[in-house]
């Protein structure tokens, strides 16, 4: 029994003179310490303080981007425009830089760390001439953390795999991948010349679209919106290979035309030319060399008849809060005017409710189609103004054969509409009374 324990008790013994062993051949460098100033802050860079980060991976070109003229700019290693927001994202992981741990502070030789030679640098240039340096290396076998140091202090450290991503961008990740580099907030005029005709959006001094070619019309700012958010959206894929490049400028070649479209902000014109291969549409841009292949969407959107822009609804007052209403029918004028929260006919107060639901319909009043046809002798007109006295619109109704014809004033276009929403309508014009009244 004696000689069993003593057995025991020496390989334990011979176990324990193995750990120190190896813990005296293998630094405890090699893996972070947990309980060694976790959550250090190596860095915090406001981004209003950068001016230029080049980012030097190993065995590629420096990729340098600047700040130019209030904008990023790719210089290095060739000139391209870059992507606002890609460059903002690498601005976001230096703000602030923090590491998970300290994996040495006196470190000996470097390259068990991946950092003799390491696979990125990134260089931050500051507005007050100063640079720093983040150095990272080579990643832990344990965790998402990569080893890295900052500037010339010699410590070690465990950095978040994410900042390193952040920043480890290539040219083509970084560069600017519409087609049509335009800002949509500054976006004044859009042109459109396809198989359907020609057709030029503006904004008017109200700021919404109007349609300005063939002929003065009022647009469906919702389709326009669109139209420009799918012009912006177009995108060049730097994934794609060289023989999906040559397929593309085959089918450029060989396709149908469908529209140009240009699209002008205060930097100027942006232009996209388009065409169909089969089901298939692509584009060349003035502001990118290639041809390219575009969503279906896009050219669906850009092959329409100018019809499908018009704006149907009879009222443009949208979710304005109105300050007046005013319904003229039989030779009866009845002009509803708001005072705080009541709604008022002559004095009277009148049911809130009944008057909010006559307003909603006003709002959702829309034509079905177009008429060719003269504006017949006006039966009912109706009237609004908004609270901010902004905006005051006028539309007339006449009943017709097939329902009501409806003229805005101002405007030659007359609308048609079907005989029950106009019925609805003026149902709920009837309704309104004051509370309490059947």
């Amino acid at each position: 029994m004696q000689l069993r324990n003593l057995l025991i008790a020496a390989a334990v013994l011979l176990c324990l003179s193995g750990a120190v062993w190896w813990a005296n051949k293998h630094p405890k460098s090699a893996t972070p310490d947990a309980d060694a100033n976790a959550s250090v802050k190596l860095a915090d860079i406001p981004a209003s303080d950068v001016v230029q980060i080049d980012v030097l991976r190993k065995g590629s070109p420096t990729v340098t981007v600047k700040r130019q003229g209030g904008k990023w700019a790719i210089t290095s290693p060739q000139a391209l425009a870059a992507d606002q927001d890609a460059v903002a994202s690498m601005l976001t992981s230096l703000s602030p830089v923090t590491a998970d741990s300290i994996v040495n502070d006196k470190p000996g030789d470097v390259a068990q760390y991946g950092l003799s030679e390491p696979p990125l640098i990134a260089k931050v240039y500051l507005k007050n001439g100063k640079t720093r340096t983040l150095t990272f290396g080579s990643n832990l076998v344990v965790g998402s953390s990569t080893y890295a140091r900052i500037d010339s202090d010699p410590k070690v450290y465990a950095v978040s795999t994410s900042t390193k991503t952040s920043l480890d961008k290539t040219a083509g990740e970084l560069r600017d991948k519409r087609l049509l580099p335009f800002d949509s907030s500054k976006v004044t005029t859009v042109d459109v010349a396809s198989n359907k005709g020609e057709i030029q959006f503006a904004k008017n001094t109200s700021g919404d679209w109007q349609i300005v070619k063939p002929q003065a019309y009022r647009a469906d700012s919702l389709q326009v919106d669109e139209l420009v958010r799918k012009l912006g959206d177009a995108k060049m894929d730097p994934a794609v290979t060289p023989a999906d490049t040559q397929k593309a400028a085959s089918a450029y070649a060989d396709g149908t035309g469908v529209a140009v479209a240009k699209v002008t902000d205060n930097s100027g014109t942006h232009t996209l030319q388009i065409r169909k291969s089969g089901s298939d549409y692509y584009g060349r841009s003035d502001a990118i060399t290639g041809i390219y292949k575009l969503p279906s969407d896009l050219g669906t959107q850009l092959d329409k008849p100018v019809d499908d822009y018009r704006n149907k609804k009879l009222f443009d007052f949208g979710f304005s809060d109105l300050s007046q209403l005013r319904v003229e029918q039989g030779g009866t004028t009845k002009t509803y005017t708001r005072s705080g929260t009541d709604w008022k006919l002559g004095g009277a107060k009148m049911d809130v409710g009944k008057v909010q639901s006559f307003i909603d319909k006003l709002r959702d009043l829309t034509a079905t189609s177009f008429s060719n046809e003269p504006m017949p002798p006006t039966t009912i007109t109706l009237g609004v103004t908004t609270s901010d006295g902004k905006r005051t619109e006028t539309v007339a109704l006449a009943k017709t054969a097939k329902g009501y014809a409806a003229q805005r004033a101002n405007d030659p276009v007359v609308y048609a509409l079907d005989g029950p929403t106009v019925d609805d309508l003026l149902r709920a014009s009837g309704d309104i009374k004051a509370p309490g009244k059947s």
